[in-house]
């Protein structure tokens, strides 16, 4: 519990077994972690059954993809406060007060892995994925200079925080189930008027398996070209009705800011 508010963190995961124990029981241990939950995306190995044996509520989602299994963790949580992370242990708990404390005044905290003084000896950020991930945050701040006038570096890195209000309110204008889910949220909560702000965080090589999705030149070719995509749609497409937050609470006031 963090400040008298509940924390789920949400591990989504194909076929992760060398790694998800590890991940799990990092989180767990945390002070301000009330459950850890793991969304089992149709895997084929012993994932489910390590991630429980470590400690985590796992739940199932069938339709395929990255997006797909952390929209269906953040509707399965139970914590007021959403903490969206990796399977593979490129992200520790070590950094999660840091997010935390960033998001009593904001509706979504977003991680950079960009901070080449945080980035690990060994982690999966080369010069290719480093500044792909640059120029799309690029893009997507100028496309919302205004009124947001965001600073952006990382719109691909899974590890941030949101308010499960915040998410509640987005959540209906989401549609991606890939890799452009991630820059696709950050699209919706500015098209709700949401404050979003993006800290350093750590960022370690992976401790077992393979990215998904950036682990060659033509994978993060598709993943950007998509991400791209997926934010000039979002940034052309018509605005939402204005919707208030939960009064009262943290992505209210936020919004009203």
């Amino acid at each position: 519990m963090y400040k008298g508010k509940t924390v789920s963190v949400i591990v989504p995961a194909y076929n992760e077994e060398e790694t998800i124990s590890a991940v799990v029981a990092d989180f767990v241990r945390a002070p301000e972690v009330d459950e850890v939950l793991v969304v089992d995306n149709n895997c084929k190995d012993r994932t489910a059954e390590r991630a429980a044996a470590a400690g985590a509520r796992v739940v199932k989602e069938s339709r395929p993809g990255y997006g797909a299994a952390l929209r269906g963790g953040q509707d399965a949580a139970r914590g007021e406060i959403l903490v969206l992370t990796e399977a593979d242990g490129s992200f520790k708990a070590r950094d999660l007060a840091k997010l935390l404390s960033y998001l009593e005044d904001s509706a979504m905290v977003l991680g950079t892995r960009t901070t080449r003084q945080m980035v690990e000896q060994g982690a999966n950020m080369g010069k290719l994925l480093r500044w792909g991930n640059v120029t799309m945050a690029k893009i997507l701040e100028l496309l919302w200079y205004i009124p947001h006038e965001p600073r952006l570096t990382d719109v691909g890195c899974t590890y941030r925080a949101l308010w499960a209000d915040t998410w509640k309110l987005i959540r209906d204008g989401l549609s991606c189930t890939g890799p452009q889910f991630s820059p696709e949220m950050i699209c919706e909560a500015y098209r709700h008027g949401l404050r979003v702000i993006e800290i350093p965080i750590h960022y370690y090589p992976r401790e077992g398996g393979e990215s998904k999705h950036s682990d060659s030149f033509w994978k993060v070719a598709k993943t950007a070209l998509r991400m791209f995509r997926t934010i000039v749609r979002k940034r052309f497409s018509r605005r939402p009705k204005k919707e208030s937050a939960k009064p009262g609470s943290r992505a209210a006031a936020a919004e009203a800011r």
